[in-house]
C-alpha cells in the first residue's frame, strides 16, 4: 500500500506546467515589468467586506507573484479612498504614500487622516521590482470601519453557511430513507417538498455521526452524535428546515454560543427520514453547515503512500469542519477553547489555509478567558510566538506582552534554582489527557513535563522580548533559560538509564518526560540518539495530544523515518485508525477504549494537518512573515510528494521524487522571499552532486544538513546525486557556514 501513487490527470497536469521550465534551468528574465499586486488583505482579511475592521490604523498586504511570475519588490506605491455612495469619481483622496523605497509587502500601516467609524474605503498598490520596473495598479479593495474602532479588538469573518446536497440515498428495509452526505459537519437539515403538502403528517428525522448495521448507530456511546426529532409537517408546507435539540452543555456557562441568526447546529453525516408519504429525491434534501471560511484550494498534498494521504485529507477536512464557533473549541461535548487545543488548531490552520484572523483571535480570547490545566497557561507564551511568526505582526505580541509576562511563563512557581515546584495553589498539572494515556506517569511537585515547558516559555519570552525591543526582558529571559536548561538536565536526567524521569524524585521514566524536552530541545546533543531510542521503543503510549510534540521532537531531531511510520500507522493508536472506525473528522482520542467519552469531532487529534507541511514537506518561516522561507523535506522512505503550503506572502511548493541517482526537488517560492532549502538525506548514502537550474552548486553544512541558501522567488530545480559508497562526512566537499 506505501508504494502506491494516485494522482489525478488534472494534478499531474498541473505539476508539469508548474515545473516544466525547471528542468531546463530557466528563470524569469530580467527587466520584465512585474504583474500587478494581488491577494491583497487588510488586517489579515482576504474579503474584508464580508465583516468590519476594528483596528482605526488597519495593516495591508499584498503578493509579489507566484510561481514563474514571482518577484522581489524594491518599491510600493499605497493609495487609499473614502467611497462614496455617489459615484466613483466622487471618492475622496485621503492617503497617498508616494514611491516608498522598501521591500515591506506585508503589515504596511495605514497612516493617513482618521477613518471614520462605520465609513467605507477602499485601497490599492503599485510595485516597483528590483530592477526598477513599476507594475501596473492592483485592483482595488474595499472595507468597512466598525462603527466602534478599537486596536485591542481583532477582526474575523463571521461563519457562513453553505447548503450540500446529499451523496448518496439508500431506501430502508422498514421504510424511509438513509441520507449520507459523505462527510460530517455542523449543520441543520433543510427538506423540500415538490408541491404544497396537501394533508399534515409527523415525521421521524434521526441525525447521527456513525452507522450501525445498515443504520444509523442510535447507541454510539461517548459524546458521539445521535438525535431523533419528532417534526409535525403542516398542510401547505413547501419547504421546512429541522434542526438538532438543543444540547444544555454545549450552549451554556462557559460554552461559546453561536449568534441567534446561525440557529442550533450539531454535527451530523446521516440523516434517516422515516413517515413521509411520498419517496424521497435527493434535490429535495439538503444540509446547510455551519463553518468559518476556509479555501479548500489553499493548500494540497499528495505522495506514494495512500494511507498518509487518506490521513492528510482526514486532518484538512477537520480544521474547516471544526470552526463552526467561530474561534477555536475542543469540540461540540463542551464547546469551550483550551490553550492547547487552540495551539495545535492554529499551527494546523496554517498548514492548510492562509488564515491568520482566527488564531489570533482565539488567542486573544484565551487571554482573558484563562483555563485550569497549568500547561495550558503555558501554551499562551508558544501561541503568541507562533503568530508573530506566520504574519511578521507585532500588534498582538504588544498587547499581549505584560499578560504573558506576569502570568504565563509561571515565574511565580520557580524555586531558587529555577525549576518549577507547582504543588502550590493555583496550578494543576495535567501532562496528558485524559490521565490513562500517561505512560503511568508519576506526578511530583517538580514535573519534568511542566519544566520542559518552562525552558519552552523563557526561550519564547527572549524572542518576543527582543522583538519588542526591551534588551533588558530579553537578556533576563535568555539567561534564566540558558541556566534553567544546564539545571533541568542536572536534576531530571537518569545518566544510568541515559533518560529523563517523571520528576525531582522519581524513578519511573514515561515517554512523556522525554518527548517533551525533545519536542522544546532542552536535550544536550549528546544525549538526543539515547532519547530518540528510548521514543522509539515506546511507540504511540500518549494521546492524540502528546503525539503533537512527539513527532515534532522527532522531527526537529532528524528523526524523520520513525515520525513517518508513527504518521502512518496502522495500530489502534493511530491516525488510521480514526478512519478505520468510520469518522471523517478527527476524534479527540485514538479511540473509543481510551476515552470512553470521546467526541469524533476534535481538533487536537488533528496535528497531522501541520506536521506534514511543517516538517515532511518543511515548510517553514525562516524570518517572521515569510521574509525567509526554510524548506527541508524529511521524506524517510517516501517515494514521492507533492505539496502546496499557504503562506503570508503566498504558496509554497514542494515535489519531492527519488530516482536511480538520488532524487529531484523542485520547488516554488513567492514572490517578495527567499528560500534556504534543507536537502534531504538518503539512508546510508553520500551526496555526490548537486545541480540548481542544471547549473552544480555546493552546499553548506550546518548542523549536519546541506543547504542552499538565499535561493531567490521563483521556480527552482534541484537535482542530487548520491554515492553508494559511504562516505566520511570529512571527506565530503563542503564550504562551511563559517566560511
Amino acid at each position: 500500500m506505501h508504494n502506491m501513487l494516485r494522482l489525478s490527470i488534472p494534478m499531474i497536469s498541473a505539476a508539469i506546467l508548474l515545473f516544466s521550465s525547471m528542468a531546463c534551468g530557466e528563470q524569469p528574465s530580467r527587466n520584465t515589468v512585474p504583474p500587478p499586486p494581488a491577494e491583497l488583505s487588510c488586517e489579515f482579511l482576504k474579503h474584508p467586506t464580508k465583516t468590519v475592521i476594528f483596528d482605526p490604523q488597519p495593516e495591508f498586504a499584498w503578493m509579489c507573484g507566484t510561481g514563474e511570475t514571482a518577484f522581489t519588490q524594491s518599491a510600493y506605491r499605497v493609495q487609499l479612498k473614502q467611497d462614496s455612495a455617489a459615484d466613483d469619481a466622487a471618492s475622496e483622496l485621503l492617503w497617498d504614500t508616494e514611491r516608498v523605497a522598501s521591500d515591506q509587502s506585508i503589515n504596511v500601516e495605514y497612516a493617513g487622516p482618521p477613518l471614520l467609524p462605520g465609513g467605507s474605503y477602499s485601497w490599492r498598490v503599485q510595485v516597483w521590482n528590483s530592477e526598477g520596473q513599476p507594475s501596473e495598479w492592483s485592483s482595488p479593495q474595499s472595507f468597512v470601519m466598525a462603527d466602534k474602532l478599537s486596536p485591542e479588538l481583532t477582526s474575523r469573518y463571521p461563519v457562513e453557511a453553505t447548503t450540500e446536497s446529499p451523496e448518496q440515498l439508500k431506501s430502508l428495509e422498514s421504510g424511509g430513507v438513509l441520507v449520507d452526505f459523505g462527510r460530517d459537519a455542523f449543520g441543520y437539515l433543510k427538506l423540500s417538498f415538490e408541491s404544497p403538502v396537501k394533508d399534515s403528517f409527523t415525521m421521524t428525522v434521526n441525525f447521527g455521526e456513525r452507522m450501525g448495521k445498515g443504520r444509523i448507530d442510535a447507541n454510539p456511546g461517548g459524546t458521539i452524535r445521535y438525535y431523533s426529532v419528532q417534526v409535525e409537517v403542516e398542510e401547505g408546507a413547501s419547504e421546512i428546515e429541522v434542526r438538532p435539540p438543543v444540547d444544555h452543555r454545549n450552549t451554556h456557562g462557559d460554552a461559546v454560543t453561536l449568534p441567534k441568526q446561525v440557529g442550533v447546529v450539531a454535527p451530523f453525516r446521516y440523516v434517516e427520514l422515516l413517515g413521509a408519504p411520498d419517496a424521497w429525491k435527493s434535490e429535495q434534501i439538503s444540509r446547510v453547515r455551519i463553518d468559518y471560511p476556509f479555501d479548500m484550494s489553499a493548500s494540497h498534498f499528495e505522495s506514494s503512500d495512500e494511507v498518509l494521504n487518506a490521513i492528510w485529507e482526514l486532518c484538512k477536512y477537520s480544521i474547516r469542519a471544526t470552526s463552526f464557533c467561530g474561534v477555536y473549541v475542543d469540540g461540540d461535548r463542551e464547546r469551550i477553547p483550551y490553550e492547547a487545543d487552540a495551539y495545535i488548531n492554529q499551527l494546523a490552520h496554517y498548514g492548510v489555509d492562509q488564515e491568520y484572523a482566527l488564531a489570533r483571535y482565539s488567542h486573544e480570547y484565551l487571554m482573558k478567558h484563562s483555563t485550569w490545566p497549568t500547561e495550558w497557561k503555558q501554551h499562551s507564551v508558544l501561541i503568541a510566538w507562533e503568530d508573530y511568526m506566520y504574519t511578521g505582526n507585532t500588534e498582538s505580541l504588544q498587547k499581549c506582552y505584560a499578560q504573558l509576562k506576569s502570568e504565563k511563563h509561571l515565574s511565580a512557581a520557580e524555586r531558587a534554582d529555577g525549576l518549577l515546584d507547582t504543588s502550590g495553589d493555583g496550578y494543576r498539572d495535567i501532562v496528558d489527557w485524559p490521565q490513562a494515556e500517561r505512560d503511568g506517569y508519576e506526578m511530583l511537585p517538580v514535573n519534568t513535563v511542566v519544566n520542559a515547558f518552562h525552558f519552552a516559555t523563557l526561550e519564547r519570552m527572549a524572542r518576543i522580548a527582543e522583538v519588542l525591543s526591551l534588551p533588558d526582558d530579553s537578556k533576563q529571559f535568555a539567561d534564566k533559560a540558558a541556566a534553567f536548561k544546564e539545571m533541568f538536565n542536572r536534576k531530571l536526567w537518569d545518566a544510568r538509564r541515559r533518560c529523563y524521569l517523571d520528576g525531582e524524585g522519581s524513578e519511573h521514566a514515561s515517554l512523556h518526560a522525554n518527548l517533551f524536552p525533545l519536542a522544546f530541545e532542552v536535550v544536550p546533543e549528546e544525549q538526543v540518539a539515547s532519547v530518540a531510542r528510548l521514543l522509539d521503543r515506546r511507540g504511540m503510549r500518549c494521546s492524540v495530544y502528546a503525539a503533537q510534540y512527539l513527532l515534532e521532537g522527532l522531527y526537529l531531531h532528524g528523526e524523520s523515518e520513525q515520525a513517518l511510520n508513527l504518521l502512518r500507522s496502522e495500530d489502534k493508536r493511530s491516525w488510521f485508525n480514526m478512519i478505520r472506525v468510520g469518522s471523517t473528522i478527527t476524534l479527540e482520542a485514538w479511540d473509543q477504549q481510551y476515552k470512553p467519552n470521546l467526541d469524533w469531532n476534535h481538533a487536537w487529534g488533528a496535528a497531522p494537518a501541520n506536521l506534514i507541511p511543517r516538517y515532511l514537506v518543511g515548510v517553514r518561516p525562516g524570518e517572521a512573515g515569510f521574509k525567509k522561507v526554510i524548506i527541508q523535506p524529511q521524506p524517510g522512505s517516501l517515494e514521492k510528494f507533492e505539496a502546496k503550503v499557504p503562506t503570508i506572502r503566498g504558496p509554497v511548493q514542494v515535489e519531492f521524487q527519488r530516482t536511480a541517482q538520488g532524487y529531484t526537488l523542485n520547488v516554488s517560492v513567492p514572490g517578495n522571499s527567499t528560500a534556504d532549502i534543507g536537502l534531504p538525506e538518503i539512508a546510508g548514502q553520500q551526496v555526490d552532486s548537486i545541480t540548481l537550474n542544471g547549473k552544480k552548486v555546493q552546499g553548506t553544512e550546518q548542523g549536519g544538513i546541506l543547504w542552499i541558501q538565499d535561493v531567490p522567488p521563483g521556480v527552482h530545480a534541484v537535482q542530487v546525486g548520491v554515492d553508494d559508497i559511504a562516505i566520511p562526512q570529512s571527506e565530503v566537499t563542503l564550504s562551511s557556514a563559517a566560511e
